[in-house]
Order: structure tokens, then sequence, then C-alpha cells
């Protein structure tokens, strides 16, 4: 089946987000603990990541944007390194170091590319606003924002993957899920989607992202750019 249209998971496939936070953390709290370990930190903080969207995804509360569970699940990690006394305002400024992550190098030409010939939009846990944001700093643009804002559920529920498709009115496989994350791909896969593995090797930072895809898929790339190339753009 021709595919018409990718979505995109953003954090890790689109974006460096362990860098980025690290950067922020590093800068932010530099009064508060000089000797951070910043990735350490990233990582920790990126580790509530999961937990905190299962209390959506099992119905313990209504949805909620990722903003407010990065906030909430913000002060556990400061304690975990020790870290007190850090002002309220610090914290926000924190959370937003979500919305400033730098694209992979090769992804905004890549994305450019692909949109000379497909539809695209996230299809991501972050909100309409996160991913505006991202959008802008990075030169991306999608013909869509869909995802968690617009289903109000995180992945992998099947609305994610079920509304992605209608909302463009493609068959599933006419829709391609794109991914650095087998998991979020075999989720994709089971709705009928079409798939897409993107390597990131260095996601969680030196030599601990995936290399290859764990599971089917219908595409795998070395990058975006790379999957630029097989589907002819």
């Amino acid at each position: 089946m021709t595919v018409r249209a990718l979505v995109f998971d953003v954090f890790g496939t689109l974006v460096d987000w362990r860098s980025g936070v690290a950067r922020e953390a590093g800068r932010l709290l530099n009064a508060h603990a000089p000797a951070l370990d910043a990735g350490a930190f990233a990582d920790a903080w990126r580790g509530c990541y999961g937990p905190s969207m299962e209390t959506v995804r099992s119905g313990a509360r209504t949805y909620v944007d990722l903003d407010t569970l990065q906030a909430e699940s913000l002060p556990g990690v400061l304690a975990q390194f020790g870290i007190a006394g850090v002002p309220d305002d610090v914290q926000r400024e924190l959370v937003q170091a979500w919305h400033r992550l730098d694209a992979w190098p090769e992804v905004p030409d890549a994305m450019r590319r692909l949109r000379e010939r497909y539809l695209l939009a996230p299809n991501s846990n972050g909100h309409v606003r996160l991913m505006a944001d991202l959008a802008r700093r990075n030169g991306l643009i999608f013909d869509a924002i869909l995802g968690a804002g617009y289903s109000r559920d995180y992945k992998p529920k099947p609305a994610l993957y079920r509304d992605a498709v209608a909302a463009f009115g493609f068959a599933p496989g006419e829709t391609l899920m794109v991914a650095a994350h087998s998991n979020d791909l075999a989720a994709a896969a089971s709705y009928g989607l079409s798939t897409a593995h993107i390597a990131r090797p260095h996601e969680h930072g030196p030599a601990s992202g995936e290399t290859a895809p764990t599971v089917p898929v219908t595409y795998a790339a070395r990058d975006l750019a790379d999957l630029a190339n097989q589907l002819g753009c």
C-alpha cells in the first residue's frame, strides 16, 4: 500500500531530548548543584516519564499534559540528586527545557524533503504547545499536530494510532508511523499502520539507544535522511 502520510514520534526520534535537558539543567541548577551530572539528571527525569503517563493511561486520572506531569515529577528528581532550595520560578523554567530541544542534525533537511511528497504530523506524547515550540525552534513544518494533546491520552493507547489515521482520512497502511522505539512501532503496527524505524544509537547517551528495530517494520533506516531516500524524496 502506498504511503501518503508520515506521523512521528518526537522525543528521541526527531529531537535529542537528553542533550537538551542536560544543557538546561546544568545552566539552571548551577547555583544549587555546581557539580551536577547533568546527563544523569536528564536520564532520571526521563525515567519518570512512563510511570507518570501511566496514571492517565490507567484511567486513575483524567488527561493532563506533559508539562504538568514533568512539573509533578521534578521535585522528586531534585531530591534524588540532593538538590534543595530551588525556587518555583526556576523549576518552572526547567520544565520549559523540554520546549527547547534541538533536532538531530539531519532532521530539518530530511523533513523538508519528506514534506514535498507526504503529509506530516507529530504523533507524540507531547501536547500541542510543546510540539509547536519544538517545530518553531528547529524549523520544522507540520500539516497537523496529532498525538497526546489531540487524543487526550498517551501512547501506546489505541486512540493515538487510530486518531492519527482518521485525522488525514487515509487507510491505516497508508499512514507511516516513524519512531526510534520498537515498542511504539509494534503498537502502531497492531492497528494496521505502516512503520519505519529510525536508528538513534546515542539517544540515551553514548551507545545506549536502538541501533535497529527489535520488531518487524516496513522500513528500517540509519537516520531520517536515509528514510527520505528510501521513500524517494
